[in-house]
């Protein structure tokens, strides 16, 4: 039996992040009163509270900032992929992002790895997610 995996929540405040994700662009907004980048996309800066906020192109790249190693998914249509990386991911703009570390073995990732984003599908049959892989010249 194939387990399908959960849907992503797309809202008007996310819409436009998650159009960006499957076009492999990392999108991050900027409250244009107060200069603050934030990620999880909110209709409210969380600094200011200002509704006046845009949308800017990350630079993709940042650090692990914590990790786990996930051995036992929350839910089965994961079960195939584990064990796997999810970290906390401090880009260089200042925002905090959860996600995958693809592209090398899970218990390798660590805290003050550099990684950048990537668009992958992963096996999502609803497209590409944001994933960071290791950041390597």
């Amino acid at each position: 039996m194939t387990v399908s995996r959960p849907g992503r929540l797309s809202t008007p405040a996310t819409a436009e992040y998650w159009r960006a994700a499957a076009d492999g662009t990392l999108l991050i907004q900027l409250c244009q009163a107060c200069g603050h980048h934030q990620l999880y996309p909110r209709t409210l800066c969380r600094t200011c509270w200002s509704d006046d906020l845009g949308w800017v192109e990350a630079a993709g790249t940042g650090t692990v900032w914590t990790f786990t190693v996930i051995e036992v998914p929350g839910h089965p249509a994961w079960r195939a992929e584990t064990p796997y990386p999810l970290a906390v991911v401090e880009l260089d703009e200042g925002p905090r992002l959860l996600s995958g570390v693809l592209r090398q073995d899970a218990y390798a990732v660590h805290v003050g790895q550099r990684v950048r984003f990537v668009a992958d599908a992963a096996g999502d049959p609803a497209g590409p997610l944001p994933y960071f892989v290791p950041d390597r010249p």
